[in-house]
């Protein structure tokens, strides 16, 4: 079944942070490259991350390229041959974990935004000071390996703003791979300022997105953000916010529930939520907490 059609019979569960599953594990992420990292220096370790969701209960498993890219990469001495091979691996990694469960899985391709690359927390301003066509340039090639790779969808996520949208909707548009579009945010407006009204409104006319919606942001902000999603677009939403802790940078420490976000899954689910996961500090044990209460709606 294509995951377009299963968005419109139930929610589909996504998986947690690939950061948090690989720290968990007791990898150390501080890295320029961040979880990408690994894609070059312990493959096997992603293939576990993406195995413990599913076992976990996801049915959607996102890659670990959100932070690859082929400039990330060269200023790793990393060739371009090399670069597309590591691209293209993410998505064989996911498929291989996803052949170890029963029952159906779907692979979602990451295209994190441009101020990943940067891993100076630009992805959560926007605005980096490039053309619509720059963005648009750095975007493509990576793109294109990843389509190549055959995944079911591409994740397009976190992005800050929608001159970034647009771009990287110029590159998807024609491809015929299924996509998403997944705003960072703050609040009922983009990371970089604009109302979501606009920010939605983007993906008409471009029918490989088959969803919107918020990824990488405070629970409490996803509920206005579905509503708005449905009503610009008509579309299945996806959304996939952090854990809801807080860190405390004078202790340098993370406070709170990290699983609460999950009680407010079945709100988000009647307000038109059609996929439904975790993002940064939502690991496996999250993400089966999330999956046992959204299969109690089915």
């Amino acid at each position: 079944m294509e995951l377009a059609e299963a968005l419109t019979q139930r929610v589909v569960v996504l998986d947690g942070g690939m950061s948090t599953a690989l720290e968990l594990a007791g990898h150390d992420l501080s890295d320029s490259l961040w979880s990408a990292r690994l894609l070059l220096t312990d493959p096997d370790a992603v293939r576990a991350a993406h195995l413990a969701y599913f076992l976990a209960g996801a049915e959607v498993a996102i890659t670990a390229s959100y932070q690859a890219s082929f400039a990330g990469f060269a200023r790793r001495g990393i060739s371009e041959s090399e670069t597309a091979r590591l691209l293209r691996s993410s998505v064989a990694l996911a498929r291989s974990a996803a052949s170890e469960v029963d029952g159906p899985r779907w692979l979602a391709a990451s295209v994190g935004p441009y101020g990943a690359v940067l891993a100076d927390g630009s992805e959560y301003r926007g605005r980096y000071g490039l053309s619509r066509q720059e963005l648009a340039d750095f975007h493509r090639p990576r793109l294109e390996e990843l389509c190549a790779a055959g995944p079911d969808v591409l994740a397009i996520e976190t992005i800050p703003d929608v001159d970034e949208a647009e771009a990287v909707l110029e590159v998807v548009r024609g491809s015929g791979v299924p996509a998403w579009l997944s705003y960072s945010v703050r609040g009922d407006r983009t990371c970089a300022g604009q109302p979501l009204e606009e920010a939605f409104a983007v993906v008409a006319g471009v029918g490989e997105v088959i969803a919107v919606g918020v990824n990488c942001c405070a629970p409490e902000d996803v509920a206005v953000a579905v509503a708005v999603a449905r009503e610009v677009t008509g579309l299945p939403v996806v959304v996939y916010p952090n854990s809801g802790e807080q860190w405390d940078a004078r202790e340098r420490s993370w406070t709170g529930d990290g699983t609460g976000f999950a009680a407010l899954a079945g709100e988000w689910a009647d307000g038109g939520a059609r996929m439904v996961g975790g993002c940064c500090r939502t690991g496996p044990d999250a993400i089966a907490v999330l999956a046992e209460s959204l299969a109690t709606r089915s």
